[in-house]
């Protein structure tokens, strides 16, 4: 039975401007169980030869029947898929992984094959003890010698029980007694029905041989066979070739030789995870910075109420220059009562007489902000006392000594903030007050600590401790679903009649709208946030490109490999899968240390510094889904280039 048929077959290369022909027509049958030396001079077209036989090259011209099919015409991916299901390779420079052991090795061309089935393969280990490697199946190739490393190549190419083995000068690089070893070898191979096609520049290997194939210009010059096959030994018959589809079985091997690809190159994999894990911290610290502000900006704003109108005492203008000479307008305790009753849509309203204030109690001596303020402040300004209660309207009028107390001041006076102060008495300007209620904690905004306050009500604090008639400002609760600006300007006509100023002499009136304020503050979060996202995002991508670049230094130092790989049945998918896993993997791994490092990095700012940071949950899949999308994205273009290599020029590089 025909394995090999040729016809007028021709190979010419192209290079640059220069066609450089090598093969002109070589007509040539090989028979099923033949052993089949071919010989020649160097440059005489013998190796070419061996490579299109063995689907490692593509002919020009002619017609190739490989068990009877044509194959001239087939793709990459459907040529591999017929090496590993038909043919075996043996090469002069052994081309074992360094990584792997004797027995990963053996079964390399089982993750390419087109079903796991041990009935379509041998068993590893039968095929090491069958060539005499039984006590070497753990060791690495550098660990063997040159003819133990060849016979390991023997029984690779034996895994996937090939119809035909190729064998490029197998002795090359062996002494004479390994090159006595494996000649033998594949003469006891042949015996068993295999057909071996062997190049060789040796004459007296041909002894072994049942034909002779002499090459010189690429035509062959005689053809002699020597020793007629035996028909009667037990042929494998060759079968109907189906091209294999990508299997998703396949995804657990693509994932293990990564694996083993990136503890190969440890340094450089730690390098390129470190890349990666210093970008991806950045992210997570940085957008932890921004959130963490954004955080503690939407906490003040909510802490100071909603619609909320601000009312300041201003100044007239002349000339663009303030004039507080009788001009300036004063706010009043009265003021309060006379908004409420004559401006439509006010929900509350609250007056402030602020000031310093020197307080002593158990001992210590502590300066602090005061405010007085009216009843209406607690639901205002979302200040509802977290212990005890608030004053009431009848204590702001009677001028009571009440006071509520921050959270800070309560730590420097009493010693901590866990201390209960309801009932205790302080001394406020020399003046005993009475602790009635505790104020919810709000933080700091900005250098302003908002817990470093005593609240009393209002009439105590302009009568009994600033000494003063004049409010410094007034808030104004708006209600529902009523125009904040119509309020505003209303409060604004108001003032102006009340306060006996005309009606063009605005400007000595301030009212601001909280909302705008908020939004204001918030469009500045977002801002800030983007930009340290921006800034973090830039330091991913630099990680990225250090990936690509060393993705491409990787594809260079296994080009070897990768022509190892795709000979014995690795496709152009299957070197894709393997280089984006191992990017996308380095990234994911960079991506999940990062995470975990940036995390630990806001926690330390946030304790040093003393700013608000958050690790939100959406930043950390953020971060996740960018480190593994940068693997992906860097890593296409490199896997790309390592999955169109050709195989032969592969292998032969050096």
């Amino acid at each position: 039975m025909k394995v090999i048929e040729l016809k007028g077959l021709k190979k010419t290369y192209h290079l640059e401007k220069i066609d450089v022909p090598v093969l002109h027509g070589i007509d040539l049958e090989i028979y099923q169980g033949e052993f089949v030396a071919i010989m020649g001079h160097s440059g005489s077209g013998k190796s070419t030869l061996l490579n299109i036989l063995g689907l490692l090259d593509k002919p020009s011209e002619g017609s190739f029947k490989l068990a009877g099919i044509e194959v001239s015409k087939y793709s990459d991916d459907e040529l591999a898929a017929l090496r590993n299901h038909y043919l075996g390779f043996i090469f002069q420079q052994f081309n074992l992984l360094s990584k792997l052991t004797a027995l990963e090795n053996v079964s390399l061309p089982v993750i390419y094959a087109n079903t796991k089935d041990e009935k379509n393969h041998e068993d590893p280990a039968k095929l090491l003890e069958l060539v005499g490697l039984k006590d070497r199946m753990e060791h690495r190739p550098n660990e063997m010698s040159g003819g133990q490393q060849q016979r390991v190549a023997i029984a690779r190419s034996l895994i996937n029980k090939p119809l035909i083995i190729f064998a490029d000068e197998p002795t090359g690089n062996l002494d004479t007694k390994s090159t006595k070893e494996i000649i033998q070898t594949l003469k006891e191979l042949n015996d068993s029905g295999i057909t071996i096609v062997m190049v060789t520049h040796e004459p007296h290997l041909t002894a072994y041989a049942t034909r002779t194939i002499r090459v010189q210009d690429g035509l062959i010059i005689s053809d002699e066979t020597t020793k007629k096959s035996d028909e009667t030994k037990k042929h494998r018959q060759a079968q109907t070739f189906k091209h294999k589809a990508f299997s998703f079985s396949r995804v657990k091997d693509y994932f293990v030789q990564a694996w083993r690809a990136l503890l190969g190159n440890k340094m450089r994999s730690i390098l390129s995870i470190l890349g990666v894990m210093i970008g991806v911290a950045s992210l997570i610290s940085m957008m932890a910075v921004g959130t963490g502000a954004q955080k503690a900006i939407e906490d003040q704003v909510a802490g100071l109420g909603s619609n909320l109108l601000m009312v300041f005492p201003g100044a007239s203008q002349r000339g663009g220059i303030s004039s507080d000479g009788g001009t300036r307008m004063r706010l009043f305790h009265e003021d309060i009562e006379d908004l409420k009753k004559n401006v439509a849509g006010i929900a509350a309203i609250t007056g402030y007489a602020n000031g310093r204030a020197q307080v002593v109690a158990n001992g210590k001596n502590y300066n602090t902000r005061l405010e007085g303020v009216s009843v209406d402040y607690a639901d205002m300004r979302n200040s509802h006392p977290g212990s005890g209660r608030f004053f009431t309207e009848t204590e702001n009028a009677e001028k009571k000594r009440v006071v509520l107390l921050g959270q800070t001041v309560i730590k420097e006076i009493f010693g901590g903030a866990d201390f209960n102060p309801i009932g205790e008495f302080i001394k406020i300007n020399r003046i005993d007050f009475q602790v009635i209620g505790t104020l919810p904690v709000k933080g700091s905004s900005g250098f302003r600590d908002e817990d470093d306050k005593i609240i009393m009500p209002l009439n105590t604090a302009m009568y009994r401790i600033i000494g003063t008639e004049n409010l410094n400002n007034i808030d104004v609760q708006v209600k529902e679903n009523t125009d904040m600006q119509e309020v505003a300007d209303a409060i604004t006509q108001r003032l102006l009649f009340t306060h006996r100023f005309k009606p063009t002499d605005k400007d000595v009136i301030r009212v601001r709208n909280m909302a705008e304020i908020q939004e204001t503050m918030s469009s500045m979060a977002n801002a800030f946030s983007l930009l340290l996202g921006a800034i973090a995002f830039i330091s991913l991508l630099v990680g990225g490109i250090g990936i690509m670049n060393i993705m491409f230094v990787s594809v260079s130092e296994r080009t070897k490999e990768i022509g190892l790989r795709k000979a014995i049945g690795a496709n152009n998918a299957d070197i894709l899968f393997q280089f984006i896993i191992e990017s996308v993997f380095v990234c994911c791994a960079g991506g999940i240390i990062g995470i975990i490092f940036g995390a630990g990095v806001a926690v330390i700012i946030s304790k040093v510094a003393g700013w608000a940071t958050f690790v939100a949950p959406s930043s950390v899949a953020l971060a996740f889904c960018f480190s593994a999308l940068t693997g992906l994205i860097f890593g296409v273009w490199p896997a790309r280039k390592a999955s169109l290599l050709n195989p032969i020029e592969a292998l032969r590089y050096d």
